[in-house]
């Protein structure tokens, strides 16, 4: 007897400090739908630490909203600048704490692995992937670069799940 396959969301985060993508998706099987997406953006002017706690209750709530089974986390590029990258990092501390805090599994994936897992190229540029998350998730709509690379993390995780269950 074939039991059906629950669908699993999937919340897909790109963290930044100015702007941090999200994306649900549902995964039911090979099929993907869009569930939603947005931006988290903390005002410029507040403190270091208001944007993160900004940052934090946002994730929060996009959980409660949207009660994911499984999150993922875009590996933040290395930047030059070490103030930057620290700044950086502690906003994707945000992006992984509150999923694990939340009770999900969260995995992580490099850009190039999400790049290659939506368009097929590892150096796809950011019009490459919102052009292939419209085409993968039609009911999105256009979205904003950062929303798209959020739902293209997901939709990573979504095929690396897939992958583990054949393998």
């Amino acid at each position: 007897m074939n039991m059906p396959i629950r669908p699993v969301r999937i919340l897909g985060l790109d963290p930044g400090l100015r702007r941090t993508g999200w994306g649900v998706i549902s995964c039911e099987g090979a099929r993907l739908s869009h569930v939603a997406h947005g931006v988290i953006a903390p005002a410029v002017a507040l403190p270091f630490a208001e944007r993160l706690r900004t940052l934090f209750a946002e994730i929060e709530a996009v959980i409660a909203a949207h009660a994911p089974d499984e999150a993922a986390v875009e590996e933040t590029f290395m930047n030059s600048n070490a103030q930057s990258a620290l700044k950086l990092g502690h906003a994707r501390a945000m992006a992984l704490v509150v999923p694990a805090r939340a009770g999900l599994p969260v995995a992580e994936y490099a850009a190039t692995v999400v790049k290659k897992a939506v368009v097929g190229a590892g150096g796809a540029d950011k019009s490459q992937v919102g052009w292939m998350v419209a085409r993968l998730l039609p009911s999105a709509g256009r979205t904003a670069a950062d929303s798209a690379d959020a739902l293209a993390v997901a939709i990573a995780h979504a095929h690396a799940r897939t992958a583990r269950r054949v393998a």
